[in-house]
């Protein structure tokens, strides 16, 4: 029979239930998160029972997937960016939310996509998808939140999976400006090369990356008469090389930096770089290397992804929230119940726990030091001789009444 150690069954519990607090982000399990408005990140869920394919997609929040859809046929859509439960609106025409009655028709503000159907990347297939037999992990687009097979991103992810976040081949044509900071920040090499010449290849919109010399680096344009580019751009790379001071818990706020006069966007897209048909992949704190000018942020504005300057918004920074407050959050269920008993029930227990606890000690690593394996027969021999011992005990005591 396969045999597993204690040790390694606390270790593989301890670690389920980390990966389920992350994924949870700290999403109230009891109340519906509709009073909260439109929230920044929370698990959602999509019923496919009540909203079926040919109908309206639908998200709804953890307490209701709990209270209002327990028995039905639920897709976990993970964790989508400012979004409003819609448990019981005008979408679901014959259920009532139970924990909020009182909601709005419609959530205008709702961004939808295949994944409520439970269909996912551009083959538009479910996960798991028992029709596909390739080992294939799915990778989440940080602009879209759809979620992808690896081999169908028009680039391989790096072997080592160094990489933070990854953005898809259509929201790259839609962010086109990503190009531009790819050659700085992107992290597959076969995606953004380092050429040394120039191709003739206007026709296709590609350009591509020249090594230039000293020389001709002297020869660039100079401002006010003076030659700063030099400095310019030693001070641009380090900025963009310089680690960045901020962890996935702590966010900073996002505010224009009015004092910076330069445009970093405008300077990288004054140099030739390569624009391709494929996703990028990108090394945490990224974010905080895109330009926050005026016109930058204007430009966000229109097309919608303001959220990639507020490093709070990463799927990172959510799963540590989630993990830092349940940590905080989690009780100790031996410390409730001394809580709930008086002085002298409380100093029994803790005597028979103590018990126990060396008891149980000494009688496995009996088994640790001989090397041999702990069967179910042994724990039950254990317990039926901790028991003897206790009655024996218990039956010697005297109690005097002063």
């Amino acid at each position: 029979e396969p045999v597993v150690s204690l040790a390694e069954v606390l270790a593989e519990n301890e670690e389920l239930e980390k990966e389920a607090r992350a994924v949870l982000g700290g999403s109230d399990h009891e109340r519906c998160s509709y009073s909260q408005g439109a929230v920044k990140r929370q698990a959602l869920y999509a019923c496919s029972t009540c909203t079926p394919p040919g109908e309206e997609p639908a998200g709804i929040c953890l307490a209701c997937s709990y209270e209002c859809h327990g028995t039905h046929r639920l897709f976990e859509l993970y964790t989508k960016r400012n979004f409003r439960c819609d448990c019981g609106n005008s979408k679901f025409k014959n259920l009532q939310c139970k924990l909020l009655p009182e909601k709005g028709k419609v959530n205008s503000g709702n961004k939808y996509n295949d994944n409520f159907y439970g269909l996912y990347c551009t083959c538009k297939r479910p996960y798991p998808d028992p029709e596909d037999e390739i080992p294939d992990e799915m990778i989440q687009c940080i602009v879209c939140e759809d979620w992808f097979h690896g081999r169908h991103l028009g680039a391989v992810p790096p072997e080592s999976g160094d990489f933070h976040e990854m953005v898809c081949q259509a929201c790259m044509k839609h962010c086109h400006f990503l190009w531009a900071y790819a050659a700085q920040l992107a992290g597959n090499e076969n995606q953004v090369p380092a050429l040394t010449k120039m191709n003739s290849l206007e026709d296709e919109g590609i350009a591509l990356k020249v090594e230039e010399s000293e020389e001709q680096k002297k020869e660039i344009k100079k401002e006010g008469g003076v030659d700063h580019q030099e400095i310019k751009e030693e001070k641009q790379i380090e900025q963009f090389n310089e680690p960045s001071t901020s962890s996935g818990a702590a966010c900073p706020e996002v505010v224009a930096k009015s004092e910076v006069p330069a445009c970093k966007l405008k300077e990288l897209q004054s140099k030739p770089f390569v624009k391709k048909d494929t996703a990028t992949f990108w090394p945490s704190n990224w974010r905080s290397k895109l330009c926050t000018c005026e016109d930058c942020l204007k430009m966000y504005s229109e097309l919608e992804v303001q959220f990639l300057t507020d490093e709070c918004d990463t799927v990172l920074a959510y799963e540590n929230k989630g993990t830092s407050d349940q940590e905080t959050e989690r009780r100790d269920p031996l410390m409730d119940t001394l809580n709930s008993m008086d002085r002298v029930q409380q100093v029994e227990l803790i005597c028979e726990y103590n018990d126990l606890k060396t008891e149980l000690t000494d009688y496995l690593r009996r088994f640790a030091d001989e090397g041999t394996v702990v069967k179910r027969e042994d724990i039950q021999h254990f317990f039926e001789e901790f028991q003897s011992r206790k009655r024996r005990r218990t039956n010697r005591m005297q109690y005097y009444c002063s």
